[in-house]
This record gives C-alpha cells, sequence and structure tokens, in this order.
C-alpha cells in the first residue's frame, strides 16, 4: 500500500540531492567561461561585466565578492607557478617582474576556497604598490615564504596549497582587448625546506 508512495518519495529526493550536488559543485568548480591565461596567472575578465555566464554571476554572489566595473580594476589567481607546479606553502617562492600598468595593486595569498589565508597579524600577510621595494629598472622581487626573507616578503603559514591574488585597480587593461600582450611577474620556486 505504501509502496509506490515510498518510491515517487525515494526518486523526488534522489532527483532533487543529485540536483543540488551538481550544483554547487559547479559553483565551486569555476568562476565562469572566458578565462585568459597569462603564464601562471588566470583573469576572468567578463566576469563583472552584464554580459557574464550565469556560473560566474552565482560564483560571485556566493561568495559574496565585490564586482569591479569594466575598467576599474581586474583580479589576476595564480594556483601553479610557472612551471606548471601547484603553489604549496611549505615552498618558498619569488614573484620577479613587474605588473602592468595600474594605479594601484595588491598582493596576498588565499587558500583553497579563496579567502584570505591568514598569517600572525604581526607578520606581511599583503603586499601593495605602494609599500613594494623595487628594483632601478621598477622590476621587484617578492618573497612568498614561510620563513621571514628580506626586503619584500609575503608570509605564508603552512596550509597546504595556496592562491596568489594580485588585483590591478584603475587599470587601462581592464577594459582593453589587449590582455593577451601583457607581461605578467614570473612566480618561481626557490625551495622546499620540509621537502
Amino acid at each position: 500500500m505504501f509502496r509506490i508512495p515510498f518510491l515517487v518519495a525515494l526518486a523526488l529526493i534522489v532527483a532533487f540531492g543529485v540536483g543540488i550536488i551538481s550544483t554547487v559543485s559547479a559553483l565551486k568548480a569555476t568562476v565562469g567561461f572566458g578565462a585568459i591565461a597569462l603564464g601562471p596567472w588566470v583573469a576572468f575578465p567578463d566576469a563583472q561585466t552584464e554580459n557574464t555566464d550565469p556560473y560566474a554571476k552565482a560564483h560571485r554572489a556566493r561568495a559574496g565578492k565585490l564586482l569591479y566595473g569594466g575598467a576599474e580594476g581586474l583580479e589576476f589567481t595564480a594556483a601553479m607557478d610557472s612551471t606548471g607546479e601547484k603553489l604549496s606553502s611549505g615552498c618558498s617562492y619569488d614573484i620577479i617582474g613587474t605588473t602592468p600598468p595600474a594605479r594601484f595593486w595588491t598582493l596576498y595569498t588565499a587558500n583553497a576556497s579563496d579567502q584570505p589565508a591568514k598569517t600572525d597579524p604581526a607578520l606581511p600577510s599583503a603586499i601593495n604598490a605602494w609599500t613594494v621595494l623595487r628594483e632601478p629598472d621598477s622590476t621587484f622581487v617578492i618573497h612568498v615564504s614561510p620563513a621571514a626573507q628580506p626586503d619584500n616578503w609575503l608570509a605564508i603559514r603552512r596550509i597546504g596549497p595556496f592562491k596568489l591574488v594580485l588585483t590591478l585597480l584603475d587599470t587601462p587593461t581592464a577594459g582593453s582587448s589587449g590582455l593577451i600582450d601583457l607581461a605578467m611577474p614570473a612566480i618561481v620556486k626557490t625551495g622546499c625546506p620540509d621537502a
């Protein structure tokens, strides 16, 4: 007597469960279509425009991220170094070069969930265009390491894999179609003392 309603209820639970799980996994897997990769750095220039796809809109809304206007800013993330190896907080890296033209830029580390990585408040957890020490030719070297480093140091905790987030603000490149020609800084592994 209760066999058919039970099977219908079970089928509905499975269908809704699979639908919800697949939607959540799709939102976690991508921030949208139209990625541009410049070495290890990846950006989604259309993710903040009205022409963006529904997955990017949902991902941004779920994460509660601030959206920049077309020419206000552009966010690049890197989860690998310049050789294609995943970034690991047990290793040290040098970010070498310069950023594309921008009035201001910031660089910080994020965990696998795209949340800013927590460090000791006394340690430098971010670096920006005003605080970076530059060479005479305007290039810089930023040391990303769990151990203290001289000059430009971005401290990380040993949390496993991490990402670097470089945000360019008030940049002409955000509204430009010439993003492919930009020169981004290299990410070079300098050692893994724990390996």
